[in-house]
């Protein structure tokens, strides 16, 4: 087993971060990992900032991951990406879904969405893995599988066994929809060995 590692999954309600971080938490479960998850739900139950917090090791006594603290940030949205950054470690990865969900102050006109907002990240962060996740999950057979397509990216920086996931996919995933999620992750761990 390795070291304690600190895993922060950011969103915006209906893109599946919950879902995400109980298959990552199920694997590590499954390698003997001990686990705990932490979830915050913004105002609204679509469109409202999702946070999910989960850490893993030997034994581990709290959920929450300090600033500055996380290993890796999987973020289903630019912005999220932008307003968590600050969580990563130095030498931690941060992976991003170039997809852009305009929330509600920006809409009304109260707000503005930021310009370049996976540059600016590029220059503050080390490792940035960016990746169309929706279009990896259109090729799996359905949007909605994005958040596995992260998922799949994710698992190439963990040390689980891939069959491990596939373990994961198939005890949280309703049978109908397995074989969409089993491509969406297969996709999501390719692109991130080709990236």
């Amino acid at each position: 087993m390795g070291k304690d590692k600190n895993i922060l999954l950011v969103g915006v309600g209906g893109q599946g971060t919950i879902l995400a971080s109980k298959l990552l938490s199920t694997a590590a479960l499954s390698q003997g990992y001990d686990v705990k998850m932490s979830e915050i739900h913004g105002m609204a139950q679509r469109g409202g900032s999702v946070v999910t917090q989960v850490r893993l090791g030997t034994r581990i006594n709290s959920p929450v991951i300090d600033q500055g603290e996380a290993n890796m940030i999987v973020a289903f949205e630019q912005l999220e990406a932008y307003r968590w950054a600050h969580h990563l470690r130095k030498d931690g990865v941060l992976i991003v879904n170039s997809q852009k969900i305009i929330p509600l102050p920006v809409l009304i006109g109260a707000a503005v969405y930021p310009d370049n907002i996976i540059p600016r990240l590029r220059e503050r962060i080390g490792r940035v893995v960016e990746a169309d996740g929706l279009r990896l999950a259109a090729e799996a057979g359905h949007v909605r599988a994005t958040n596995v397509v992260l998922m799949g990216i994710c698992a190439r920086f963990m040390d689980f066994p891939a069959e491990i996931w596939q373990d994961a996919l198939k005890a949280r995933i309703p049978e109908k929809l397995l074989q969409i999620n089993r491509k969406a992750f297969v996709l999501g761990y390719d692109y991130a060995a080709a990236v």
